[in-house]
């Protein structure tokens, strides 16, 4: 598929330059090809403000092997932002 800019257009977004999947609460960090990827439940949301409504609070996170979907880590962050950062970094040790 090709975006506004007439360049080819991934179907997933990306972070860190890996796949970004989310559905309602449950989010799919890495290539599911690869020998692990990250899975995120979010747990609870805080109110920011009337105007911004409320964002991710409490995040799980488990690293799970792509073939036995068995956890190898898990752990319970404060925010996405620090989700994705454990979770890049597992990615980066984990499928060397």
């Amino acid at each position: 598929m090709l975006n506004a800019n007439g360049v080819e257009a991934n179907e997933y977004l990306e972070y860190m330059g890996r796949p970004l999947v989310r559905h309602e609460d449950e989010i799919y960090y890495g290539d599911l090809s690869d020998k692990f990827y990250v899975f995120m439940m979010i747990m609870s949301y805080k109110k920011v403000n009337e105007e911004k409504g409320e964002i991710p609070d409490k995040i799980m996170i488990q690293l799970l092997n792509s073939e036995t979907k068995i956890p190898e880590k898990q752990s319970m962050l404060t925010g996405l932002a620090e989700a994705l950062d454990f979770a890049n970094a597992w990615l980066d040790r984990y499928n060397k």
